[in-house]
């Protein structure tokens, strides 16, 4: 086999790969198209903690290898979260601000990996919340040179209070 022979399969292969990932994504966004991120942020959201750090991606809850192309939260990028008395506001470079107000959030807590992202034990945080009636969708935050304990003990002051719906009621 020559080398131009040998450089031509590379690059048809390359070729491939590059549209096989492009069909892959453009799939996962017509799934995902109804589901969007609220925008809407209150005019007197006022923010009693700010950090900053990475947005890494949001997935299916509890199935963090699951993306979801949800707009305005498809992409990684850099992130201010401010935390409010009525939610948490995410600042995304390239994006309108996300607001997920209080009682959209479910949960937060810590995470080691998700889809793309393996960091130390606990060095991603994630807000669990309600996309629609149906959907419930984790994001994850990488920060960078603040305390991730102070972003979840922060949103833990706003979360719902869980509602009992069992027999001991």
């Amino acid at each position: 086999m020559t080398r131009e022979a040998a450089v031509a399969i590379l690059v048809a292969v390359a070729v491939l790969l590059l549209g096989l990932m492009a069909w892959g994504w453009w799939r996962r966004s017509r799934r995902d198209r109804a589901l969007s991120a609220p925008t809407d942020v209150p005019v007197d959201a006022a923010a009693t903690a700010s950090f900053s750090g990475l947005y890494v991606a949001t997935t299916r809850h509890d199935a963090p290898l699951d993306r979801l192309a949800i707009r305005h939260l498809a992409y990684r990028g850099r992130v201010r979260v401010d935390v409010t008395a009525t939610g948490v506001i995410l600042r995304i470079a390239g994006e309108p601000d996300v607001f997920l107000g209080a009682p959209l959030l479910l949960e937060v807590g810590r995470a080691t990996w998700t889809i793309d992202r393996v960091v130390e034990r606990d060095g991603l945080v994630y807000l669990a919340w309600r996309v629609d009636d149906t959907t419930v969708a984790d994001s994850y935050l990488r920060l960078q040179g603040t305390d991730s304990d102070a972003l979840v003990a922060a949103v833990q002051e706003i979360l719902p209070a869980p509602t009992t719906t069992g027999p001991d009621a």
